[in-house]
């Protein structure tokens, strides 16, 4: 980023010393470290609000005028819906199961031109095995995909009826076990596919969650439905009351959610969060 918005101030003959000073700071730029920046580019207030705007017109990644970045569209692979009777209905989405199928008719057609040769005979009868164990193996790959978003949406009704907050602890061992195959094979139809839900679209895998544990002794949590929590408190914290992990902590317990200092700090830096003292420099700065 250094390296590219310096090309374009050198293009704009605007690259001295202090700019160039100010580039190879930009960690403070980010921080709102005002005070570490007009000391390192020896420069005063008004000088570094000049810089920064027109840092602020420059483009930070040029190279998409080329090409632009290629958003590839999530189709889901299963469709879940509420019946009238208010049962959920799963299906698989036909567009994205492989269409394979065997022309019988052709096959009888190859093998009635076929004379008493044992071999031919028997390769045609290995080409047939081969393509019906095929078409099986699609076929139960395609129910094990049903089975595996049917026995999600049992464990996860309460986030398809309530959203995040009512996620639910589940893990690959608990699925496995209810539709009775080997955990290896739940991982391999969950990875890259994709349910449509009310509430948007989700990889499988969004819905396996580790358990943290509640307060007196309640229903533990997904570990996603803590770091929206997280999240929610971190947004709607008080400018002039900056939320340190510790008190972050004390707030989950509230919310019937025990929680490690370092499990939040993990969460927050997940979430790319900053630290109390990051955001309570970028909250209160002024330039």
């Amino acid at each position: 980023l250094a390296e590219c918005l310096k090309l374009q101030q050198i293009e704009n003959d605007r690259y001295d010393p202090a700019m160039a000073a100010l580039l190879d700071n930009l960690h403070l730029l980010e921080k709102r470290d005002y005070v570490g920046l007009k000391r390192a580019c020896c420069i005063d207030n008004e000088d570094l609000k000049d810089m920064i705007e027109e840092i602020q017109l420059l483009n930070p990644k040029p190279g998409l005028i080329f090409g632009g970045a290629i958003v590839q569209t999530v189709i889901p692979d299963i469709f879940i819906k509420k019946s009238p009777e208010g049962n959920w209905i799963v299906e698989l989405n036909s567009e994205t199961l492989p269409k394979v199928l065997l022309n019988n008719k052709y096959c009888e057609e190859v093998r009635s031109h076929v004379k008493g040769d044992k071999q031919e005979k028997e390769y045609l009868d290995n080409c047939l095995s081969n393509a019906n164990w095929l078409v099986k193996a699609l076929d139960q790959r395609a129910r094990t995909i049903l089975k595996v978003g049917r026995e999600i949406v049992r464990h996860q009704a309460g986030f398809l009826e309530k959203g995040i907050r009512h996620l639910k602890p589940l893990n690959l061992k608990t699925i496995a076990e209810a539709i009775e195959m080997h955990e290896s094979t739940v991982s391999r139809v969950t990875s890259n596919k994709f349910i449509a839900t009310g509430r948007g679209i989700f990889e499988l895998k969004y819905f396996f969650n580790s358990a943290i544990s509640g307060t007196n002794g309640t229903n533990a949590h997904a570990a996603q439905s803590v770091k929206h929590v997280l999240n929610s408190l971190i947004d709607n914290e008080d400018s002039k009351k900056i939320l340190s992990d510790d008190k972050l902590v004390a707030l989950l317990k509230i919310e019937g959610i025990n929680i490690a200092r370092r499990t939040v700090t993990k969460y927050r830096e997940s979430l790319n969060i900053p630290s109390s003292i990051q955001r309570r420099r970028i909250k209160n700065s002024v330039l």
